[in-house]
């Protein structure tokens, strides 16, 4: 099997801090990957036919002892995107996704919140891994009014019996988003990043330790207190310098007491008409830092009253919602990286193992989005479907698709003579790339 050139150059470009065998055993794993029936090691072995001349057990070394930083490989990634970006700060994506595994003895597993079998009454838990994700949220040329988030750093999160049971110091979710941003804020300190969560990255234990380089928005309490700035500190005044200023109304109270705007929305591809009301405020947790506050009362659509916050208090209320909107994108990333690629089926038990090998399969999702706005997109053909004629627009799956359409050419161009050989690459192939072929 073949890589297209521009897809090996990218893997080539980020694993450029590997050394040479290494970035090898890299590029043979990245093939089989994108053919893999299920994505375990040996199941990628399995797809690229053997091991060809090394030993099958590099590739396991690859993850579990070879000497290369996950995180290079993801800053790598990042200035790869870059030509993507638009003027004006970089827009990130931070959230947490589980992925479910078996096994006791597996590094970092415990029981986590499960938010696919819980429901608003019930709450599940499963056994896996945690995994903290930062994304970089992207538009495609090639793909105009629609959100990507490719992730480029990962941190697993341990429970607190779970890091007790590996004897290592535990750290909160947040703690380890505050070192992700820290991470790709410093290697960058000429960019200015703007990263968009949700309520569980949003509160004191991120908010106050931001970078300087960085903003941040998300989903506010309705009943959080909101304070003016603090007064003026008057020479030979008794006291410390106040802190806090007058108490203002909270974002429930703001929708009930002040006259709202009244606009339509359009967010998550539907319009939705609400009432709004803004203000630059201070918060109780982080009473240095000055917020957005935008408070939505939905008047269609049914959803609830929602507040939000922008730590960048100069953009519109407007800019405040669409961008927290485009958050959405990362559960794109997470829903593709797990049907498409197995984020969640690598079978690795060991420290470095664990921590190597399912993030390969979103760095992987990364490449093959960022393929695709640069070569892929000439190479789509929309699928004629009868039942499904409005889609216009590729999704992933299209994108993988194409990729592996196009290594297919790759290996018969290479040998246009093998007509077995051509055989075999198609037994390789999904239903819908065979009858391509």
């Amino acid at each position: 099997m073949m890589l297209p050139d521009m897809f090996l150059q990218l893997v080539l470009q980020m694993g450029a801090s590997m050394t040479t065998p290494t970035l090898g055993s890299l590029v043979t794993v990245v093939k089989g990957w994108l053919f893999a029936g299920r994505h375990t090691l040996t199941g990628v072995l399995v797809a690229i036919g053997g091991s060809g001349s090394k030993h099958h057990s590099a590739y396991y070394r690859l993850f579990a002892a070879a000497r290369w930083r996950l995180d290079a490989l993801g800053l790598a990634l990042f200035q790869l995107i870059v030509p993507l970006l638009k003027s004006g700060p970089v827009p990130l994506t931070l959230d947490d996704t589980l992925a479910r595994k078996h096994g006791l003895k597996v590094f970092g597993a415990g029981m986590h919140h499960d938010p696919l079998a819980s429901s608003r009454h019930y709450a599940v838990t499963s056994w896996g891994h945690s995994w903290v994700v930062l994304a970089v949220r992207v538009q495609l040329p090639c793909i105009p009014g629609r959100f990507f988030s490719l992730p480029i750093l990962f941190r697993l999160y341990l429970n607190q019996k779970a890091a007790v049971r590996w004897r290592m110091a535990y750290r909160t979710r947040p703690e380890l988003a505050v070192e992700l941003l820290e991470r790709l804020c410093r290697s960058c300190p000429e960019r200015h990043f703007h990263a968009y969560a949700d309520s569980a990255y949003g509160g004191q234990s991120v908010l106050a330790y931001l970078p300087a380089n960085c903003d941040l928005t998300s989903r506010l309490p309705l009943d959080a207190r909101l304070y003016a700035p603090p007064p003026e500190h008057r020479p030979g005044t008794r006291g410390r310098p106040r802190k806090r200023g007058e108490r203002l109304p909270s974002p429930q109270q703001m929708l009930e007491q002040q006259q709202a705007r009244r606009l339509t929305l359009q967010l998550h591809g539907r319009q939705d008409k609400v009432r709004l009301v803004e203000a630059v405020a201070h918060w109780y947790s982080v009473p240095h830092r000055p917020l957005k506050v935008v408070a939505v009362e939905p008047l269609t659509g049914g959803r609830p009253v929602q507040a939000f916050y922008s730590t960048a208090t100069d953009d519109s209320a407007e800019q405040v919602l669409g961008g927290y909107a485009g958050r959405w994108s990362i559960e794109e990333a997470f829903q593709g990286s797990k049907s498409h690629l197995g984020f969640e089926e690598p079978q690795g038990w060991s420290r470095q193992a664990v921590r190597r090998t399912a993030p390969l399969a979103m760095l992987l999702y990364s490449l093959t989005v960022l393929w695709f706005a640069k070569e892929g997109h000439s190479l789509y053909k929309p699928p004629f479907r009868s039942w499904y004629r409005h889609k216009v627009r590729p999704s992933f799956a299209d994108m993988l698709t194409t990729l592996r359409y196009a290594c297919l050419q790759a290996a018969i161009s290479a040998n246009p003579h093998g007509k077995q050989g051509r055989q075999n690459l198609l037994l390789l192939l999904p239903g819908s790339l065979k009858t391509v072929a």
